[in-house]
């Protein structure tokens, strides 16, 4: 199993936990994060996208550059692009370039986005939030497999026998599907033979295991290896030294991230009771001392049988020593054990 971590970069302007940090510092402290990952032989670092003053990253491409020239081995991939509201043949030079600079380390995770900020910014409408995704999501696989392309369709203007550059080092660039929990995109997923990222942030993570056969399933019926039908978890996460230590240093700003977004889509606050529901042996929650957190991922590999973890740490206002601290635990404890129990290391 590959094992690595993600994250949005958050700054959290307005946040009650903590300290909020600039965007010059969070950055910063992102290739810091990065470097570290690569140091301690974890496998991949993904960075989303967001359009927010809570996040730093509206670009994940350019922050992935920056760290494709300090890093050695750790794939690069974003966590998510929101291709829905981007242009793929941007989205695709970008990547490439990328891929250029880190030796063939780049990867793409297209989603239609969690946050809706995005497609007012740049003139789309939210009333064509899937077709858009889906247009663009063929648009995305034809460049990648064509040097020169052909293309019409309905939300961007045509492509008439035009080169595409720069192409990538790897032979096809891999572009994962990003979903939240759709059965509709995980069907597309399967379709088409990509692989698939699940994001799992609430809930038993046993709820979830029938998309993944659904996913597999879909797959299955379009004539696709079973063996490329690639599936990554990826959760919320923290390691500490001890399991009360973990618990109490996350909570604070998972509990202000998770009830900040709340008050938004009309959620309750977060509770310490929910949160120690949620990091319990069979909660969402990976959160807990390296052996709770070994424990964890092998339980979800039971359910989901998954090729990759990703772990988002750096959640709000967590200060800069403990992330870093958590990623060394997780590069030089949790992820050797992994590796080892599941004959991948």
């Amino acid at each position: 199993m590959e094992l690595g971590l993600y994250t949005f970069a958050d700054v959290a302007p307005n946040t009650t936990v903590g300290q909020a940090l600039s965007p010059v510092e969070r950055v910063k402290n992102l290739i810091e994060e990065i470097e570290l990952a690569d140091q301690v032989g974890l496998d991949v670092f993904g960075i989303g996208e967001h359009h927010r003053p809570d996040y730093a990253a509206s670009a994940p491409a350019v922050l992935l550059a920056a760290a494709a020239v300090r890093t050695k081995r750790i794939r690069l991939t974003s966590a998510v692009t929101v291709l829905s509201s981007d242009d793929p043949v941007r989205v695709f030079q970008e990547f490439s370039t990328v891929d250029l600079l880190s030796n063939g380390r780049a990867e793409i995770m297209a989603g239609r986005g969690s946050f809706i900020e995005s497609f007012p910014l740049f003139g789309y409408d939210l009333d064509d939030y899937d077709s858009l995704f889906s247009e663009k999501l063929a648009l995305l696989l034809e460049l990648r497999e064509s040097e020169r392309v052909t293309w019409s369709g309905a939300h961007r203007a045509p492509i008439n026998d035009l080169g595409v550059y720069p192409r990538p080092v790897q032979r096809p660039i891999p572009v994962w599907i990003a979903v939240g929990g759709s059965p509709q995109s995980v069907v597309r997923a399967g379709t088409l033979g990509l692989p698939l990222a699940l994001a799992i942030i609430g809930g038993a993570p046993e709820q979830f295991a029938p998309l993944i056969d659904v996913y597999r399933e879909a797959g299955a019926r379009a004539g696709h290896d079973a063996s490329k039908l690639r599936v990554s978890i990826n959760s919320h996460a923290y390691v500490a030294d001890s399991s009360a230590q973990a618990a109490n240093e996350f909570f604070p700003s998972y509990a202000e991230v998770m009830s900040r977004i709340g008050r938004e889509r009309g959620w309750p606050p977060t509770t310490r009771r929910q949160f120690d529901a949620s990091i319990s042996p069979r909660g969402a929650l990976l959160v807990g001392s390296p052996q709770e957190v070994i424990d964890k991922i092998l339980f979800e590999h039971e359910l989901f049988k998954h090729d990759r973890f990703l772990a988002q740490m750096a959640l709000g206002a967590m200060p800069h020593d403990r992330i870093m601290h958590a990623i060394e635990l997780f590069g030089t404890q949790v992820a050797p054990v992994i590796r080892k129990e599941l004959g991948s290391g």
